[in-house]
């Protein structure tokens, strides 16, 4: 069981007054101790009903973010992160910038030894798009360059 403070700063999870962010807020996002820094284990969030707006057209985009990554010190509160994902609802940016963006708020946020960020957008105009970023500190640089290689042959066998 966690003692009082391991949960300091976790102030969403359980609070029956939950605000939904209805733009971008990077903000909501908390974290918490990892009780486990000296193993190396992969935290994987599966997140199916992520939406945001083409920056041009204004129409919605849908897609699956699929996040995983390797803790270090600190790890992020999943209802933070789901109320995180959806504040992009608003958000007009490529699919690209949202994954690139989302990926580089939880490292800031955590400083993982590694994290990746996938979204499976659903076709648009026939082109399905599939974009893919990770983050590696110095000891996990081998594994970042497998896991690029991964996405690419992951995207021509679709």
């Amino acid at each position: 069981m966690r003692e009082d403070d391991e949960l300091q700063g976790v102030t969403l999870l359980g609070n029956q007054h939950t605000k939904y962010p209805t733009d971008y807020s990077p903000e909501v996002l908390e974290t918490f101790v990892n009780k486990h820094p000296d193993n190396e284990y992969v935290v994987t969030f599966n997140c199916p009903e992520f939406t945001s707006l083409c920056p041009k057209t204004g129409q919605p985009d849908f897609a699956r973010i699929v996040i995983q990554y390797i803790p270090r010190e600190r790890m992020v509160e999943s209802k933070s992160l789901k109320l995180y994902l959806f504040s992009f609802r608003n958000h007009g940016d490529f699919h690209e910038d949202c994954v690139n963006i989302i990926m580089k708020d939880l490292v800031r946020l955590m400083d993982p030894r590694y994290l990746e960020v996938t979204g499976i957008f659903t076709p648009r105009g026939g082109i399905s798009i599939y974009p893919f970023a990770n983050y590696a500190d110095d000891d996990h640089q081998a594994l970042a360059e497998a896991r690029k290689l991964k996405a690419f042959e992951r995207a021509l066998a679709d």
